[in-house]
């Protein structure tokens, strides 16, 4: 009897061997004999699964998005500042739990990858300006939509020296980011 291959776990082999690849050696520099290579398989078996590099990024980038949709949808309801404290919360403690999946996005700021980019940071600055709009007159006057990209930014700035200093302590460093962020804007 043949032996049976449970596709999607093979499939979840590749891309966690393709985030360490690409983690570890920028996804330029990283070949489809790499990622076979780290997930102990033939170079062939890869393309059973995806039709190339490009397409596993997809595949990784993917799975990322899918993670970050899970901390959106657990902010739920409530008031919008609280939902935005969430929501930094959140996303540094996703980032932290999966180091190689951040090293990858920071990675993939300097190439010219096959993934929009920019619409996803649109979509985070999006829900934070949708966040800051609701808040309305809990906010100081003249915060709005702008200020979402100064929210992702000192987000994406604790990603950046968390990654040079893993010494940091990424999910403690959401209390400053709320701090600043979210209770200096307060009325």
């Amino acid at each position: 009897m043949p032996k049976r291959v449970d596709r999607a776990a093979k499939r979840e082999a590749i891309l966690e061997a393709a985030v360490r690849v690409f983690a570890r050696k920028g996804f330029a520099a990283s070949r489809t004999e790499d990622i076979a290579a780290e997930a102990g398989i033939a170079k062939g078996s890869v393309y059973l699964y995806f039709d190339s590099r490009d397409a596993v990024l997809e595949g990784v980038f993917a799975a990322y998005a899918e993670r970050a949709g899970r901390v959106l949808a657990s902010l739920g309801d409530g008031p919008p500042l609280e939902r935005l404290s969430a929501l930094i919360r959140g996303t540094l403690g996703m980032l932290a739990e999966h180091p190689d999946h951040a090293r990858v996005l920071v990675d993939l700021w300097s190439t010219a990858a096959p993934l929009d980019m920019a619409a996803l940071y649109r979509d985070y600055r999006e829900m934070i300006g949708e966040l800051l709009e609701e808040a309305g007159e809990e906010l100081r006057p003249g915060i709005g939509r702008a200020h979402a990209v100064v929210i992702v930014a000192a987000i994406e700035g604790c990603l950046v020296q968390w990654l040079v200093d893993p010494g940091l302590d990424l999910p403690a460093l959401a209390g400053p980011v709320i701090d600043v962020c979210v209770e200096g804007i307060r009325a």
